[in-house]
């Protein structure tokens, strides 16, 4: 992964950077760390099971993961997912779970 590559995706590596002191080595890291995350796996196990409270922690966690490294199209969905899951309300989470896996398998396929 590369700095250039995350800009193309839509990642605010300016924000991502700067979170990590401007040290593009360590960014590039925790970006690789955070990408490969189980718990993006695991919480369609999860929603399929109907586990909402097991889903919104994951759901949550994955949120501050990508949030902290300005990760920006995958944060929307998980943080649209997150607050309906927060809420317990009615909603198609396995579409939100769909949308944001797909972001993620957008920016690994770069």
């Amino acid at each position: 992964m590369t700095i250039d590559k995350l800009k193309e995706y839509g990642a605010d590596t300016e924000e991502g950077l700067a979170r990590c002191m401007n040290n593009e080595e360590f960014y590039l890291k925790m970006v690789d760390l955070g990408l490969s995350d189980e718990r993006f796996d695991s919480l369609k196990g999860v929603l399929e099971a109907g586990d909402l409270d097991a889903a919104f922690e994951i759901a949550h966690a994955l949120k501050g993961v990508v949030g902290n490294l300005a990760l920006t199209p995958i944060y929307k969905p998980v943080s649209r997912l997150t607050e309906l899951l927060r809420t317990k309300q009615e909603g198609d989470y396995l579409s939100l779970y769909t949308e944001m896996k797909d972001e993620l398998d957008r920016l690994l396929a770069m």
